[in-house]
């Protein structure tokens, strides 16, 4: 399963080895150094996973895990010398898939890409044709919204933005990762096409669109779907 990684690591020896490693089975791999670098390659081309050492230089590997857990679905494997559990936990809860200690086997590193690449495979795959935000309901296979079982019209670009929160509920989107999302880097398209898509949505799926349930605003990144809390959920009065 050849895949684009992105390995993040200021060890520049270590960094080599691991590159070598991952060619030989066929990956194509860009090494970085530094913590600003990752986030500026990861920007310009979406890698298939990360391998990010949790010291960097400049921004730390945990802040770099945590912004690109923000704006992409990338899978990443933490790499690190510290062995304790704090950082072991804080590390999966900002959004990594794997974590791996040093000193480690450069073969079992690149049986973890595998393995993770794997579940990324799988878990692309079985994307569920229909998604359930408390009564909100988003039908992939028919397009169809629904609150409270009340049908919503959408357009196909409110319909997509829709589609893509209500399959990672509570999680922050940003602007950029929305519009990737639903294909709209066309030369018109800016990040108030998501602004507009998501006032429209408030205005046919809230119940009072100017103090939204669902649709929140999360400042400074971008939107999430919630699930109310359950006496709010029962549709539309």
């Amino acid at each position: 399963m050849p895949a684009r990684i992105l390995v993040a690591e200021d060890d520049r020896k270590q960094a080599a080895l691991i590159r070598r490693y991952l060619e030989r089975e066929g990956h194509e791999a860009a090494v970085v150094h530094d913590g600003r670098a990752a986030l500026d390659h990861a920007r310009r081309r979406v890698p298939d996973l990360v391998l990010l050492d949790v010291v960097l230089p400049g921004v730390d590997g945990l802040d770099v895990c945590r912004s690109l857990r923000s704006e992409h679905d990338v899978p990443i494997i933490m790499l690190t010398a510290r062995a304790g559990e704090d950082d072991l936990l804080l590390g999966l809860a900002l959004g990594a898939d794997d974590y791996l200690t040093k000193p480690y086997r450069p073969k079992e590193l690149v049986a973890r890409v595998a393995a993770v690449l794997r579940r990324a495979a799988r878990a692309a795959r079985a994307e569920p044709e229909r998604y359930h935000v408390g009564d909100l309901v988003v039908d992939l296979a028919r397009h169809e919204v629904r609150v409270g079982g009340r049908p919503v019209d959408t357009t196909p670009g409110e319909f997509a933005v829709l589609a893509c929160l209500a399959a990672a509920p509570g999680r922050p989107f940003t602007r950029r990762l929305l519009l990737e999302r639903v294909g709209g880097f066309g030369r018109d398209v800016t990040d108030r096409t998501i602004d507009t898509h998501v006032l429209n949505l408030r205005r046919k799926v809230e119940p009072v669109p100017s103090r939204p349930r669902y649709l929140l605003t999360v400042f400074g990144v971008g939107y999430k779907l919630v699930e109310p809390p359950e006496e709010e959920t029962g549709g539309a009065p």
